[in-house]
Protein backbone atom coordinates (compact mmCIF):
# COMPACT_ATOMS: atom_id res chain seq x y z
CA UNK A 1 0.00 0.00 0.00
CA UNK A 2 0.92 3.41 -1.02
CA UNK A 3 -0.31 5.17 1.91
CA UNK A 4 0.88 4.66 5.66
CA UNK A 5 -2.52 3.89 7.31
CA UNK A 6 -3.58 1.15 9.44
CA UNK A 7 -6.12 -1.30 7.80
CA UNK A 8 -7.16 -3.44 10.74
CA UNK A 9 -10.51 -2.53 10.21
CA UNK A 10 -10.25 -3.59 6.64
CA UNK A 11 -11.74 -7.34 6.40
CA UNK A 12 -10.32 -8.96 3.48
CA UNK A 13 -12.34 -12.42 1.76
CA UNK A 14 -10.26 -15.43 1.28
CA UNK A 15 -8.72 -15.70 -2.32
CA UNK A 16 -11.57 -16.11 -4.74
CA UNK A 17 -11.78 -17.51 -8.31
CA UNK A 18 -11.22 -15.44 -11.68
CA UNK A 19 -12.53 -16.24 -15.08
CA UNK A 20 -9.75 -16.37 -17.07
CA UNK A 21 -8.95 -13.09 -20.06
CA UNK A 22 -8.89 -15.68 -22.67
CA UNK A 23 -12.48 -16.74 -21.96
CA UNK A 24 -14.24 -13.41 -22.05
CA UNK A 25 -12.87 -11.33 -24.64
CA UNK A 26 -15.45 -12.18 -27.05
CA UNK A 27 -17.99 -10.35 -24.65
CA UNK A 28 -15.95 -6.88 -25.28
CA UNK A 29 -17.43 -6.91 -29.23
CA UNK A 30 -20.37 -7.25 -27.83
CA UNK A 31 -22.54 -4.31 -26.71
CA UNK A 32 -23.38 -4.51 -22.76
CA UNK A 33 -27.08 -4.22 -24.06
CA UNK A 34 -27.20 -7.51 -25.75
CA UNK A 35 -25.06 -9.01 -22.82
CA UNK A 36 -28.06 -7.77 -19.86
CA UNK A 37 -30.31 -9.29 -22.71
CA UNK A 38 -28.80 -12.86 -22.41
CA UNK A 39 -29.08 -12.42 -18.67
CA UNK A 40 -32.87 -11.66 -19.00
CA UNK A 41 -31.96 -7.93 -17.90
CA UNK A 42 -32.01 -8.90 -14.62
CA UNK A 43 -27.94 -7.67 -13.90
CA UNK A 44 -27.71 -4.37 -15.40
CA UNK A 45 -26.60 -1.57 -13.04
CA UNK A 46 -28.95 1.43 -12.94
CA UNK A 47 -28.57 4.45 -15.23
CA UNK A 48 -27.51 6.33 -11.76
CA UNK A 49 -24.30 4.68 -12.87
CA UNK A 50 -22.86 6.72 -15.66
CA UNK A 51 -19.20 6.83 -17.73
CA UNK A 52 -16.88 9.70 -16.80
CA UNK A 53 -14.09 9.25 -18.71
CA UNK A 54 -12.94 8.63 -22.24
CA UNK A 55 -12.41 4.81 -22.37
CA UNK A 56 -15.43 3.19 -23.42
CA UNK A 57 -14.91 -0.19 -22.79
CA UNK A 58 -14.67 -2.23 -19.64
CA UNK A 59 -14.27 -6.00 -19.39
CA UNK A 60 -12.63 -8.02 -16.33
CA UNK A 61 -13.56 -9.67 -13.02
CA UNK A 62 -14.76 -8.00 -10.14
CA UNK A 63 -12.02 -6.45 -7.42
CA UNK A 64 -14.88 -5.86 -4.82
CA UNK A 65 -14.61 -3.35 -2.10
CA UNK A 66 -17.12 -1.86 0.56
CA UNK A 67 -16.50 1.42 2.23
CA UNK A 68 -18.21 3.38 4.98
CA UNK A 69 -19.41 6.74 3.13
CA UNK A 70 -16.79 9.07 1.49
CA UNK A 71 -14.29 6.97 2.70
CA UNK A 72 -11.28 4.98 0.98
CA UNK A 73 -9.09 3.41 3.14
CA UNK A 74 -10.21 -0.26 1.96
CA UNK A 75 -9.83 1.15 -2.28
CA UNK A 76 -6.01 1.47 -1.03
CA UNK A 77 -5.82 -1.80 0.22
CA UNK A 78 -8.37 -3.69 -2.09
CA UNK A 79 -5.34 -2.67 -4.65
CA UNK A 80 -2.45 -4.90 -3.12
CA UNK A 81 -4.50 -7.98 -3.56
CA UNK A 82 -5.64 -6.80 -7.50
CA UNK A 83 -4.10 -8.99 -10.42
CA UNK A 84 -4.09 -7.32 -14.28
CA UNK A 85 -7.83 -7.52 -15.45
CA UNK A 86 -9.09 -6.87 -12.64
CA UNK A 87 -12.53 -4.49 -11.83
CA UNK A 88 -12.56 -2.40 -9.25
CA UNK A 89 -16.11 -2.14 -8.32
CA UNK A 90 -16.90 -0.38 -4.71
CA UNK A 91 -20.23 0.25 -3.03
CA UNK A 92 -19.51 3.72 -1.88
CA UNK A 93 -23.84 3.80 -0.69
CA UNK A 94 -24.76 6.28 -3.20
CA UNK A 95 -22.70 8.96 -1.23
CA UNK A 96 -22.07 11.64 -3.34
CA UNK A 97 -20.37 14.25 -0.77
CA UNK A 98 -16.94 12.89 -1.45
CA UNK A 99 -14.90 11.05 -4.24
CA UNK A 100 -13.18 7.72 -3.64
CA UNK A 101 -11.32 7.39 -6.49
CA UNK A 102 -8.58 9.86 -8.35
CA UNK A 103 -5.49 10.40 -9.99
CA UNK A 104 -3.48 8.53 -7.35
CA UNK A 105 -5.39 5.81 -7.44
CA UNK A 106 -6.19 5.68 -10.84
CA UNK A 107 -2.23 5.53 -11.27
CA UNK A 108 -1.94 2.15 -9.03
CA UNK A 109 -4.99 0.50 -10.68
CA UNK A 110 -2.82 0.76 -13.72
CA UNK A 111 0.59 -0.09 -11.61
CA UNK A 112 -1.70 -3.20 -11.11
CA UNK A 113 -3.26 -3.81 -14.12
CA UNK A 114 -6.36 -3.03 -12.92
CA UNK A 115 -8.69 -2.07 -15.90
CA UNK A 116 -11.29 0.02 -14.76
CA UNK A 117 -13.74 0.79 -11.82
CA UNK A 118 -17.07 0.69 -10.99
CA UNK A 119 -18.03 3.06 -7.80
CA UNK A 120 -21.37 3.84 -6.62
CA UNK A 121 -20.32 7.06 -5.45
CA UNK A 122 -18.53 10.26 -6.37
CA UNK A 123 -15.17 10.53 -8.10
CA UNK A 124 -12.90 13.24 -9.06
CA UNK A 125 -9.79 13.55 -11.53
CA UNK A 126 -11.74 12.32 -14.31
CA UNK A 127 -9.69 14.21 -17.18
CA UNK A 128 -6.31 12.62 -16.31
CA UNK A 129 -8.23 9.30 -15.58
CA UNK A 130 -9.13 9.34 -19.14
CA UNK A 131 -5.46 10.25 -19.87
CA UNK A 132 -4.64 6.94 -18.27
CA UNK A 133 -6.97 4.94 -20.49
CA UNK A 134 -9.44 3.61 -17.66
CA UNK A 135 -12.55 3.17 -17.96
CA UNK A 136 -14.37 4.68 -14.97
CA UNK A 137 -18.15 4.75 -13.92
CA UNK A 138 -19.88 6.84 -10.92
CA UNK A 139 -22.90 8.35 -9.65
CA UNK A 140 -20.84 11.49 -9.75
CA UNK A 141 -17.91 13.97 -9.44
CA UNK A 142 -16.91 16.02 -6.75
CA UNK A 143 -13.65 17.88 -6.16
CA UNK A 144 -13.63 17.02 -2.51
CA UNK A 145 -11.41 14.15 -1.39
CA UNK A 146 -12.40 11.28 1.21
CA UNK A 147 -11.49 10.04 4.50
CA UNK A 148 -8.95 7.44 5.46
CA UNK A 149 -10.38 5.83 8.48
CA UNK A 150 -12.20 2.72 7.52
CA UNK A 151 -13.80 0.17 7.85
CA UNK A 152 -14.48 -2.06 4.73
CA UNK A 153 -14.28 -4.87 3.55
CA UNK A 154 -12.63 -6.78 -0.14
CA UNK A 155 -13.79 -9.57 -1.85
CA UNK A 156 -17.14 -9.83 -0.13
CA UNK A 157 -20.28 -9.60 -2.29
CA UNK A 158 -21.24 -5.78 -2.43
CA UNK A 159 -24.60 -3.71 -4.00
CA UNK A 160 -23.36 -1.61 -7.03
CA UNK A 161 -25.92 0.22 -8.57
CA UNK A 162 -28.94 -2.18 -7.85
CA UNK A 163 -26.79 -4.98 -8.39
CA UNK A 164 -25.10 -7.61 -6.45
CA UNK A 165 -21.60 -8.06 -7.31
CA UNK A 166 -19.58 -11.28 -5.74
CA UNK A 167 -15.45 -11.15 -6.37
CA UNK A 168 -14.83 -12.86 -9.75
CA UNK A 169 -17.92 -11.96 -11.16
CA UNK A 170 -17.32 -10.28 -15.09
CA UNK A 171 -18.49 -6.65 -15.54
CA UNK A 172 -19.04 -5.49 -19.39
CA UNK A 173 -19.65 -2.20 -19.82
CA UNK A 174 -19.98 0.69 -22.59
CA UNK A 175 -20.88 4.08 -23.34
CA UNK A 176 -24.87 3.06 -21.94
CA UNK A 177 -23.45 1.48 -18.82
CA UNK A 178 -22.55 -1.83 -17.12
CA UNK A 179 -24.08 -5.41 -16.61
CA UNK A 180 -22.57 -7.86 -14.55
CA UNK A 181 -21.89 -11.32 -15.41
CA UNK A 182 -22.33 -13.61 -12.35
CA UNK A 183 -19.09 -15.95 -13.04
CA UNK A 184 -20.99 -19.04 -12.81
CA UNK A 185 -23.28 -17.88 -16.15
CA UNK A 186 -19.94 -16.45 -18.08
CA UNK A 187 -20.18 -20.27 -20.35
CA UNK A 188 -24.06 -19.46 -20.83
CA UNK A 189 -23.81 -15.74 -21.84
CA UNK A 190 -20.90 -16.55 -24.20
CA UNK A 191 -23.27 -19.15 -25.96
CA UNK A 192 -26.24 -16.43 -26.32
CA UNK A 193 -25.02 -13.56 -27.45
CA UNK A 194 -23.91 -14.42 -30.78
CA UNK A 195 -27.61 -15.29 -31.21
CA UNK A 196 -28.83 -12.25 -29.83
CA UNK A 197 -26.75 -10.11 -32.09
CA UNK A 198 -27.61 -11.69 -35.21
CA UNK A 199 -31.69 -11.81 -34.19
CA UNK A 200 -31.26 -8.38 -34.23
CA UNK A 201 -28.92 -7.49 -36.91
CA UNK A 202 -32.17 -9.70 -39.17
CA UNK A 203 -34.54 -7.28 -37.35
CA UNK A 204 -32.13 -3.87 -38.10
CA UNK A 205 -32.56 -4.71 -41.96
CA UNK A 206 -36.07 -5.55 -41.82
CA UNK A 207 -36.60 -1.69 -40.98
CA UNK A 208 -34.43 -0.32 -42.98
CA UNK A 209 -36.03 -2.01 -45.93
CA UNK A 210 -38.85 -0.56 -44.86
CA UNK A 211 -38.31 3.07 -45.12
CA UNK A 212 -40.16 4.86 -48.10
CA UNK A 213 -36.52 6.01 -49.71
CA UNK A 214 -35.47 2.08 -49.54
CA UNK A 215 -38.81 1.15 -51.51
CA UNK A 216 -38.59 3.92 -53.75
CA UNK A 217 -35.31 2.99 -54.61
CA UNK A 218 -36.21 -0.69 -55.27
CA UNK A 219 -39.48 0.42 -57.41
CA UNK A 220 -37.27 2.49 -59.69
Amino acid sequence: MFIAEATDSVSIAPSWDRTAAAEIRRLAEVPAANVGDALERMTVMDGGIRLFTGHATLLGNALTVNVRSGDNLAIHRALDEARPGDVLVVNGHGDMTRALVGDLIGEIMVNAGVTGAVVDGAIRDVQALSEMGLAVYARAITPAGPFKNGPGSIGSPVAVGGVVVAAGDVLVGDADGVVVVPRRRVTEVLDAVGGIVEKEELLRQRILAARPDQAAAVAR
